[in-house]
């Protein structure tokens, strides 16, 4: 197997367009299930050289956003046991490299959460570019992958009589992006 081409998007600055976009994550609930939770509010910027693999991305995400269907878990994920928004109002995440693999693409940052910086990397699949319904050029993307909560000081343990634990250490993040550019 060969690696993947470079995406050849056109150079410029992308923005992504939150409508047609989304920010989501699961959970292991009680050692049985999975809770699956958005951020309504986020944003972000690609900046695209002449070389796609040293393009820029910054996102931000309103923790305050969060959604998983149920206000009062929402609530308390908005407080000190979680994401202590007040304090940390968004996540932040800063590419530092992308790299070709066989099937698609890695994506290397770092994420600030709850005040704490840690490098990630994202599976990141291209599906497509072409003109917008307003004319302009678009792309999409998907990136998915796993952080640890424990990583970012959300330590909170409830552990359940049975072993294990009410929620879980790893998160899975799953990220649809609709990208609108924006200048050449």
């Amino acid at each position: 197997m060969s690696v993947t081409t470079p995406v050849l998007l056109p150079t410029g600055t992308w923005e992504i367009d939150q409508s047609h976009s989304s920010v989501e994550f699961s959970v292991r609930h009680l050692m049985v299930s999975k809770v699956k939770g958005s951020f309504s509010t986020f944003s972000g910027t690609v900046t695209v050289p002449e070389n796609p693999l040293e393009s820029v991305v910054r996102a931000s995400v309103d923790v305050t956003s969060v959604h998983t269907g149920d206000a009062q878990r929402d609530a308390h994920l908005r407080t000190g046991d979680f994401f202590e928004a007040e304090k940390h109002p968004t996540m932040d995440f800063v590419s530092t490299a992308i790299r070709a693999t066989d099937d698609g693409y890695v994506l290397a940052g770092q994420l600030s959460l709850h005040g704490i910086t840690r490098d990630i990397e994202l599976d990141l699949e291209f599906n497509g570019a072409g003109p917008g319904m307003d004319g302009g050029n678009r792309a999409g993307f998907t990136a998915t992958g796993e952080i640890n909560r424990r990583d970012y000081g959300i330590t909170i343990d409830m552990p359940l009589a049975n072993g294990g634990a009410v929620v879980g250490d790893k998160i899975k993040v799953a990220l649809e992006i609709e990208l609108a550019q924006t200048a050449a």
